[in-house]
């Protein structure tokens, strides 16, 4: 008997040492939980926000660096996201990889949309760039020759923008009304009976060694030492175009997507623009 009862006794204590250990477990589970709420509760103070912003171009790349310490001080700790096409921007920030792009116009961005059954939409414009078409062998338009070969971008957004600066310029005549948007097919004059050759946005750099006259940003002629004081035919100034901060439908009312904004429409992004870039940009704000 005492030996059953001792035995008896050592399993009372072991079910109660269990039982304790379970009890003291669960109170620590249940602290972890506080804490996790209290980190949580913490970081949604808006006191200091990451944002993930694409880019595919030096100059976006370069004036967000440049003002980064101006939005850490907004809260806003800013990474850029620098990618090697002009697709990337877009798909990264339609599928929630990053909060933002700086990049494009709205033309571009709504040919995308049209295409990727995306919402993206443009936050604010930042600045105009100067698109023009530039010549390695000839210093004006009229000295263009017959039949002359003409690179253009291959992108409708593109290439709309491309025929309406020659039609502005006198080059060719577009049909009534189709403005921007006309594709080659429009063309109902063309008296000098140009060739237009389309082109991968990121190849007419290389075009410009092979016709007669191309159709660039900036930041493509740049390498090659133009600027665009350079172009022989510039276009108009349209607020469609302006390279622009774009973010989605779901977060571009938010506070720190507005505070990006705010300070690329600064006056210090103004006098960034104005003293790093003033032959090639101008401020849309």
């Amino acid at each position: 008997m005492r030996t059953l009862n001792s035995t008896r006794v050592m399993k009372w204590t072991g079910l109660l040492l269990i039982l304790t250990i379970m009890l003291v477990a669960a109170g620590c589970g249940s602290n972890s939980g506080d804490t996790a709420d209290n980190n949580e509760g913490a970081s949604g103070t808006g006191e200091s926000q990451t944002l993930r912003v694409a880019s595919s171009l030096p100059a976006m790349v370069d004036m967000m660096e440049a003002l980064k310490p101006t939005l850490k001080e907004e809260g806003i700790e800013l990474e850029v996201v620098n990618v090697s096409d002009n697709i990337q921007p877009n798909d990264a920030l339609k599928n929630n990889e990053v909060d933002a792009n700086f990049f494009q116009h709205q033309v571009f961005m709504q040919q995308y949309n049209d295409n990727a059954d995306a919402n993206l939409t443009v936050v604010t414009p930042i600045y105009h760039i100067i698109y023009g078409g530039y010549s390695k062998n000839y210093d004006s338009i009229d000295a263009l020759p017959e039949g002359a070969t003409i690179a253009i971008p291959n992108d409708p957004a593109n290439i709309g923008r491309s025929l309406a600066m020659f039609d502005q310029n006198g080059m060719i005549k577009l049909k009534e009304g189709v403005g921007t948007d006309g594709l080659q097919s429009d063309i109902v004059e063309n008296p000098k009976n140009y060739k237009f050759q389309e082109v991968d946005l990121l190849m007419l750099a290389r075009a410009y060694e092979d016709v007669d006259l191309v159709t660039m940003y900036p930041a493509y002629a740049s390498p090659l030492g133009l600027t665009p004081k350079d172009a022989i035919v510039t276009e108009e100034m349209d607020e469609k175009y302006a390279i622009s901060l774009v973010a989605r439908e779901d977060n571009k009312d938010s506070e720190a997507i507005q505070k990006l904004a705010e300070v690329l429409t600064s006056d210090e992004a103004r006098k960034y623009i104005e003293e790093k870039h003033p032959d090639t940009m101008i401020p849309a704000f």
